[in-house]
Formats: structure tokens, sequence, C-alpha cells
């Protein structure tokens, strides 16, 4: 047994590693040009938030592999190698935590600052902004965890008198209690509801710390989540329901080419125009406004010129070029359909195990026990997968809102133009998402996670929390989730398959 500790710890550091490599590769290749060779502090910190985000997913099952390693054990001593997964836990939040609250936004404040400026100014400037923002966190963080930083479990008081082991046992479904001498013992059946209490203790720090953090991700993953598992598996399929379905004549594609010409060269004078504005000092609310309008459209024109060069490829190769766009939709179809099935297995789950008390059925929790009985590690395979698209749904769903209202600023992620502000943003995003993940999955499949420590800290610890525990009592997050997927669901079929229009003439606000 030992050994297959031994074994899961070299697991960890492996896929470790890997991670880190893998997300090296994505920034190399995501990245703008003109962030080439410079930009490095957010750089790394753009690394490791990525790699410090699909760690925190990977270790829910490698929490359960954990606890599965000591299963059989016979000794105490035999499980002595198993990972510290509770100190991990508490370790990987509170730095995710660290970063999304303080080193991203220094790192965002750092590469926006004012290029005119010396380092040493753009520094002075960020750590400002940072350091305001810790002093303001850590007044709320201390004064909510020294006023409500308790946790409220409600515990029944049980007792009962002593008797003689009986020469007999005499036990079936009827008769449940120890009987002797005409005393039925049976304390436990017999308790009244006046013997429950509430047994109130002071959380950690470290938890209190991640509790919050959960919170504010959940709010963001309920809205982001409940629309991104529709809208991922729903967009790809009616992209390729709306696929460009032959090539443009050469006349279509001038006439194209010629508006799209013209729209660019209107947002090169919007453009010019703003930044003269910023040069002089008159960035006030009407300023920002058209910076957000210039970006979404610009946004829009870069859309609409690489679907020009999709419906009129180019160049010696045009044919395989072609062939190469039918082949992409062709994949959007299937891993359109595939996304579908696990969108609604996830929906119903949510329904069946969690929106209903008692759970009707332990749905995909039993599905991942026969994967396990039929393989070691394809069941837990499995639940990572599960885990890990509830991530992409939340990204997706941000991607989709931030395309759609005014609230949030786009920040898209595009290969090979991807600017590390844009990075910054996502990574934040994604960080402070990750931790609502793992609490959602959690709970969602308690039953096949039971016994973990992450069981521990997002199940018993954060649902008992003062203040927020109704939040999880009453299903608030899992109640809104399932209703902007419904909601998403409908807006799709009826207006998915619809074509997308080609963008008006572009003004600024006066």
């Amino acid at each position: 047994m030992g050994d297959f500790n031994l074994a899961l710890v070299i697991v960890a550091i492996v896929v470790c590693i890997l991670v880190f490599i893998f997300n090296v590769y994505l920034l190399v290749n995501y990245q703008h040009p003109d962030d080439a060779n410079q930009a490095y502090f957010p750089k790394f910190v753009v690394v490791l938030g990525l790699s410090i985000a699909a760690i925190s997913i990977l270790m829910l099952p490698a929490d359960v592999a954990n606890r599965q390693a000591c299963r059989h054990a016979i000794y105490n001593g035999s499980c002595n190698l198993t990972l510290p997964m509770k100190d991990l836990w508490l370790a990987v939040y509170i730095f995710d935590a660290v970063l999304v609250f303080f080193v991203i936004p220094f790192a965002m404040f750092y590469y926006e600052g004012d290029q005119d400026k010396t380092v040493g100014k753009r520094i002075k400037s960020a750590l400002l902004w940072v350091i305001t923002t810790a002093i303001v966190c850590g007044l709320v963080l201390g004064i909510l965890y020294g006023l409500i930083g308790k946790v409220d479990f409600t515990v029944r008081h049980l007792s009962s008198g002593t008797i003689s082991f009986p020469s007999s046992w005499d036990f079936s479904s009827n008769q449940q209690c120890i009987g002797g001498n005409g005393a039925k013992q049976c304390s436990a059946y017999t308790a009244s509801v006046s013997s429950e209490k509430t047994w109130t203790m002071r959380t950690t720090f470290p938890e209190y710390v991640v509790a919050l953090a959960t919170i504010v991700g959940s709010v963001l993953f309920a809205i982001f989540g409940g629309v991104g598992i529709a809208c991922l598996p729903l967009g790809l399929i009616f992209s390729f329901i709306r696929r460009p379905k032959a090539v443009i004549t050469r006349s279509q594609y001038i006439k194209e080419a010629t508006e799209l010409g013209k729209k660019a060269k209107e947002l090169k004078k919007a453009a010019d125009a703003l930044h003269q504005e910023e040069r002089s000092g008159s960035k006030g609310r009407k300023w920002r406004k058209n910076v957000k309008a210039v970006e979404k459209e610009l946004f829009q024109l870069e859309e609409d010129v690489k679907l020009l060069e999709e419906i009129y490829p180019q160049g010696e190769k045009a044919e395989t070029s072609w062939a190469f766009t039918v082949l992409g939709y062709l994949l959007k179809l299937v891993l359109g359909v595939l996304g579908l099935i696990v969108s609604v297995a996830w929906v119903a789950h949510i329904i069946i195990y969690m929106l209903v008390n008692p759970p009707l059925h332990p749905f995909l929790n039993e599905v991942f026990i026969k994967l396990d009985d039929l393989w070691g590690l394809l069941g837990t395979a499995a639940f990572a997968f599960f885990c890990f698209y509830l991530l992409l749904a939340v990204i997706a769903g941000a991607m989709m809102l931030g395309l759609r209202l005014v609230f949030i600023t786009i920040h898209p992620m595009k290969w090979g133009a991807t600017l590390m502000n844009s990075f910054l943003f996502n990574v934040a995003l994604i960080l402070l998402c990750s931790i609502s993940v793992i609490q959602f999955c959690s709970t969602a499949f308690g039953y096949y996670a039971q016994a973990t420590a992450a069981q521990e800290i997002f199940g018993h610890t954060l649902q008992s929390l003062r203040g927020i525990r109704f939040l999880y009592k009453y299903n608030v997050f899992q109640i809104a989730f399932v209703i902007l997927a419904g909601l998403t669901f409908i807006y799709y079929a009826a207006f998915g398959w619809r074509r997308k229009k080609p963008s008006g003439r572009f003004q600024l606000s006066s």
C-alpha cells in the first residue's frame, strides 16, 4: 500500500510539470506580436495563474485517489505517504486569492501604465493601487472574521443507560434495540427534537478567506456557468449550422473587402481622435464610452475579416484551405453534440441529486463508482473530465456575456493576437471561478467524493459558516445556475440558427 501512495505522489509531481509546460505553450502561441520579448513579469503571472487553476481542478480527483489509497489499509503506518490534501487545499486557494486580488491587479496596472513614464514610476503607481486594495481588503476581512467568522453546526445530544451484556443477541429489521430485563435501550431512536442544539466554533482564518473567495466566485459561477453550460455546446452546433456553404466569387470578395476597408479607415480615424483626447488629458466618461465602442467594433471587424478569408481562400493551396475549413466545422458539430450530452447530464444531475431533498438518485456518482470498478482510475478520469468541462463552460459563458453586456470589458483570447492585459483579466476570472467549480463539484459529487479533505473544507465548514450558510442551505446558486441554463437553451433555440448580419457604419457618441 505504501508503494501505491508513493506512486500517487510521483504522478502528482509529473502532472504539475506537464501543466506548467502546456501553459507556457499556450502563452507563446496566444501572445500578441507586440508583446514578444517583453512584458516578462505579466507573462510569468499568466503561466503561474493558469497552472494554479489547472492544478486546483486536478486536485479534487487527486483527493479522491488519495482517499482510495488507504481504503484497504490494515495499520495506520501504511498511509504515512499519502498527500496532506487539506494543507494543500488551503495553500493553493490562499495563493489563488493572493493572485486574484493583488498580484494580477499589480501586473495589469503596471502593463497598462503610461509608456512614457519610467519603469520606477510605473511600479510606484501600480504599488499604490495594490497597497490601497490590500488595506481595504485586509480591513474588511479582519472585521468580518472578528464579527462573524464562526461556523454553526446543528447537533443532537444522545444519552442512554447501561445494561449487562445479554447471553444472546436478538436483532432483526423489526427489533433494532438491545433488550434486557424488560428494558429497551434505543436512545438514538427515542431522542426528542428538543435535544437538538447549535454547536458554535470559530473557523481558521485561511478557511474563512477561502470561504469568502468562494462566495465571490459562486456569484460569477452561477451566472457564467449557467449560461456557458448551454452556449458551449450549442454555440459549436449552431456555428456548424451557420457555416458558409460554398466559396464566393472574386467580384463578391472585392465588394466585401472594400466595405471592410472603409470601416477600417473609420475605426483608425476614431482611434486617432481618441488618442489625441488622451494626450490632451480629457479622459472623461464619454471618452471611456467611446474607447469601449472602438474596441467592440474592432473585434467585430476582425471577426468579419476572418469570415471573409474563410469563404474566399487565396493562395496556391486555396482548395486545401477550404477543405480544412469544412473539416473544422464538422469537428465543431461532433464536439458540440458530445458537449450537449455532457451539459444535459450536468443539468439533470443538479436537479436529481442537488435540488431534490433527499436526492432521487446518485446518478453520476454511481457512474463514476462503476467506472472505478472496471478500472481503478477510469472513474477518477471521468470525474476530472466533468470538473474541467464545468470550468470550460464558465469561460464560454464569460466570453458570451462579455460580447453582449455593457458592464463587462471585452478581453478576447485570440490565437497569436492576445495582449497581456487580456491574458491577465481572463486568468483572474478563471482563478476566481475555479474555487467555486471545485466547491460545486465536491457538493454535486458528494457521494463519490465523500470523506475527502475537499468535502471537509467546502462541504461542512463552508456550508455551516455564519452569515452565508443559508445561500447553500436553500441552493441559491444551483437554482440560479439551472434557470440561466434553461433561458440560454431557449435563447439558442429561438435565435441561434440565424446567420449574423454585418454591422453597420460606425460612429462615436457626441
